[in-house]
């Protein structure tokens, strides 16, 4: 059965700026909580940036209750290094949420953008004007990457139809019982 009051976070993973935004759903009704990034572009240090993404989503899911995270999947790029250091941010980050036991559910980019603006090839400019008209906010804020983890979020909402959920995680113990092969 799905819950009908619920909060959900979504994250925009990143190692120079990480999105995230939070939703309240309450039975039909869904509310902006907060959105916002964590800025991490003057870290020179890439072990600090991944101890600041898991501070900053432990500190957002004991501050707000979510009872979820959506995350948006790295995608596939040509530069290695990039998707090496986006791995490693949306691995801190689902770490943080598995540490306060949220059930993860990821998405790619191209589903989030097709679940809020009905084009997986829209632009960060389309998913933003439909999130503040979804979400009735005024101001777009500086940085996009906060509406790209509340569209996370909201997509996330979307997808809850009863039977169509991914497989999401309770914590470590569920993961490593159905991924025996990820134990190190």
């Amino acid at each position: 059965m799905i819950k009908t009051d619920k909060i959900i976070l979504g994250i925009d993973p990143g190692t120079n700026i990480m999105g995230y935004g939070l939703i309240h759903i309450k039975g039909t009704k869904m509310e902006l909580v907060v959105m916002g990034v964590l800025r991490l572009e003057k870290v020179a240090d890439p072990a600090l940036k991944l101890k600041k993404i898991f501070d900053r989503v432990v500190s957002l899911i004991d501050e707000y209750k979510p009872d979820e995270l959506a995350i948006e999947a790295p995608f596939f790029g040509k530069n290695v290094q990039s998707m090496l250091k986006l791995g490693r941010a949306q691995g801190v980050a689902i770490a943080g949420a598995l540490s306060r036991d949220l059930t993860i559910n990821e998405y790619s980019p191209k589903k989030i953008k097709q679940s809020i603006t009905g084009s997986g090839n829209a632009s960060k400019e389309q998913v933003a004007a439909m999130l503040k008209t979804l979400l009735n906010f005024k101001e777009t804020p500086e940085f996009l990457d906060a509406t790209d983890g509340l569209a996370a979020a909201v997509c996330h909402h979307f997808q809850r139809k009863p039977g169509s959920a991914k497989k999401a995680y309770t914590g470590w113990k569920a993961f490593l019982a159905d991924n025996p092969d990820k134990k190190g």
